[in-house]
């Protein structure tokens, strides 16, 4: 092999380091955040079997084990109780039913196959839940393949109901807090947010219209992030209104779910703004004074969105309270300068520009708690000086 030929491998192989450190630090932080509700499954788990077995009288019951398992299982988003007994539903009907049809057919693998058949129809007759089909048809089959219980017909139908009332009791009562994955999730929201800014900022002071576009690119790949947010913000909506531990963080999600409403509006602006300014780069040449003052200003909307993430990140109301007036005045700064006159722009694509960048000032100023009213008066009159 030429020296030549190898140069490919030897880059794979200079990689494998820089590689192998992401993977080990994504997985960390897979860990970490999951840490609580490995402890909350392995408590439910371990308490049914327990109760199943000392309290119950029962030999080896396993299936108080896995219903609590896989009631409770890793979530992110969607609605966490809902989840939850809608998996201990299909856990439990899928064991009495396998407990059911055996006294019936018998064991045998043409008997599991029927089973397993009829409990994915009655799964799918009942609920259109992926999970709740799986858990269903998984649970009875089980029941038909492994050995008759010695503790009588029902036994295992009954460790099942104790799982499940474990894993329900655990998330009711003991929940992961609420406000955690979504104020995780809105703080990589503004992370992109904020970048996609700044490479708006340099492509208009590089003239580079690349860079808009990377920028563009960007901003288009952050709705999977705002998906995530609201996602888990329902989940989080549900945990505060159903849970007596966490029912005091009840407002502070509520401010949430509100402020990230109007981000997800002025993201979408910016998607907007990244394709215009990827154009006007492309044909037009802005006058000095109007590429320094779009990059001042998309610099420091920029810097504005970053106090807007410790805000969000604030777990002490006071503190949240004054990185909120904070992150308000900076806004407030910015939006005072948009007139395309008082910035220098002369040019119709210029202006087109500054007018792109007015309504994305406004949905960020409403994400602090303004009315749209109040947030479009910190605007200066168009044709102004």
């Amino acid at each position: 092999m030429t020296s030549s030929e190898a140069a490919p491998y030897r880059s794979r192989f200079r990689r494998v380091p820089e590689v192998v450190g992401k993977r080990g630090r994504s997985g960390w932080a897979r860990m970490t955040s999951g840490f609580f509700q490995a402890v909350q499954m392995t408590v439910a788990a371990v308490g049914a079997y327990v109760i199943a077995e000392r309290l119950l009288g029962h030999q080896g019951p396993i299936f108080a084990a896995t219903a609590a398992l896989v009631s409770l299982g890793y979530a992110k988003g969607g609605l966490r109780y809902r989840r939850v007994l809608e998996v201990s539903i299909g856990c439990t009907l899928g064991i009495v039913m396998g407990d059911l049809l055996i006294q019936v057919l018998g064991h045998g693998e043409w008997q599991a196959a029927l089973v397993l058949l009829l409990s994915l129809l009655l799964a799918r007759f009942l609920d259109n839940g992926a999970i709740f089909t799986t858990q269903m048809g998984l649970q009875s089959v089980l029941v038909v393949l492994l050995p008759p219980s010695q503790d009588g017909v029902f036994a295992r139908s009954f460790d099942a109901v104790v799982g499940c009332l474990c894993a329900l009791l655990l998330a009711y009562v003991i929940p992961q807090d609420p406000r955690r994955e979504p104020r995780q999730d809105l703080s990589k929201l503004i992370v992109e947010f904020t970048q996609v800014l700044t490479d708006c900022s340099r492509a208009v002071s590089d003239t580079d219209s690349r860079l808009a576009w990377h920028a563009l690119v960007r901003a288009r790949q952050t709705q999977p992030l705002v998906d995530s947010v609201r996602s888990g913000l329902t989940a989080s909506r549900e945990i505060a209104h159903a849970s007596p531990l966490h029912r005091r963080h009840r407002r502070e999600i509520d401010d949430l779910s509100e402020s990230i409403r109007y981000v997800d509006l002025a993201v979408r602006n910016s998607r907007v703004f990244a394709r215009r300014l990827a154009s006007v780069l492309n044909r037009v040449s802005l006058s000095d004074d109007a590429v320094a003052s779009l990059s001042e200003a998309l610099a420091d909307l920029s810097d504005a969105i970053l106090s807007l993430d410790h805000t969000f990140s604030a777990s002490h109301p006071q503190t949240r309270e004054s990185y909120l007036r904070q992150t308000r005045n900076e806004l407030i700064s910015v939006a005072g300068r948009l007139e395309p006159g008082l910035m220098g722009v002369r040019t119709m694509e210029g202006e087109a520009l500054v007018l792109l960048i007015r309504p994305l000032v406004v949905d960020l100023l409403e994400s602090t708690g303004l009315t749209h009213e109040e947030a479009i008066r910190y605007l200066p009159t168009l044709g102004g000086r």
